[in-house]
């Protein structure tokens, strides 16, 4: 039996990606011809080209690094959309097998707590004490299989997209920043001796940020509103337990940092959107700073 040739489908049907050959697509490279669907499209002067053509030089004078393909907020466009989503995932479930594994003296090492003594830990403990890598290492801990299980599901869904839609430097910026956001609002507001954990905080900037995104796409928002308002039910519901200062604090920095990133215009993008960041991050500073002159 013969093999069908390539362009076997394009001759009866309509062409496909030949990146993504699960994708029809009527665009071709204005310069190869190779049918490519949206994803692949890099704008010419005139009409489309794809990645290969463009990595190859314009033709225009203009090096093959300044077409290359880039997200909606200016990241490189990469082969596996998803890898830093699943190293976070990854980071997360071996934190959680570590405190399997130890037990409570490495929670209560790692964990945000503003000032406290601790059963398993000598002396006075927390942030206060300069302890201010909690902010970040919390984080990175969950209180249980059904903690972990949550936040990792909600990342693999929300964060999957927006990191493609992104890129992975912004995407991880993005991440950090919600997260330390989140743990700068527990650590002002919430009791010293409270200790706080999880990824929920930089899970709710993702969110946010989602937000923003499928709003500049014109997407339909109401799935996305309708799962926010069930979490943050849930969050200010009592008997849960629940530290809602991280989930505002990450909510909120998510939404600025998107709506910076999205939005930025093209000519002052990397300046608007890494400005925005060190914004954030500056406001992180004072909060941690405040809340600590606050119990010293």
């Amino acid at each position: 039996m013969e093999e069908a040739a390539p362009g076997t489908h394009e001759a009866h049907g309509v062409p496909v990606c030949y990146r993504h050959p699960d994708r029809e697509t009527g665009v071709r490279c204005t310069r190869c011809e190779r049918p490519i669907c949206p994803a692949c499209m890099v704008s010419a002067s005139v009409g489309f080209q794809c990645p290969e053509c463009v990595r190859g030089g314009s033709g225009t004078g203009h090096p093959p690094a300044a077409s290359r393909p880039r997200t909606v907020a200016g990241g490189t466009v990469t082969a596996d959309p998803r890898l830093l989503t699943k190293m976070l995932i990854g980071v997360n479930l071996a934190v959680f097998l570590v405190q399997i594994a130890v037990g409570d003296r490495f929670t209560n090492r790692f964990e945000l707590i503003g000032q406290a003594y601790t059963p398993l830990l000598p002396g006075v403990q927390g942030i206060a004490e300069g302890q201010y890598y909690r902010l970040l290492t919390a984080m990175f801990l969950h209180g249980g299989y059904a903690h972990i299980l949550f936040n990792m599901l909600s990342l693999w869904w929300i964060g999957g997209p927006l990191e493609a839609a992104l890129g992975r430097a912004r995407y991880l910026t993005l991440y950090l920043l919600s997260g330390l956001a989140g743990s700068a609002l527990t650590f002002l507001l919430a009791a010293p001796n409270q200790p706080s954990l999880g990824a929920s905080g930089a899970i709710f900037g993702l969110f946010g940020a989602t937000g923003v995104l499928m709003r500049r796409l014109n997407y339909d928002l109401r799935p996305l509103v309708a799962l926010l308002v069930i979490n943050l039910v849930i969050t200010f519901s009592p008997g849960f337990n629940i530290a809602w200062q991280a989930h505002i604090g990450g909510l909120v920095a998510g939404v600025a940092i998107g709506y910076a990133m999205i939005h930025a215009p093209r000519e002052r993008r990397t300046l608007v959107q890494y400005g925005a960041c060190a914004l954030v991050l500056a406001v992180v500073v004072v909060l941690t700073l405040v809340r600590t002159a606050q119990l010293t």
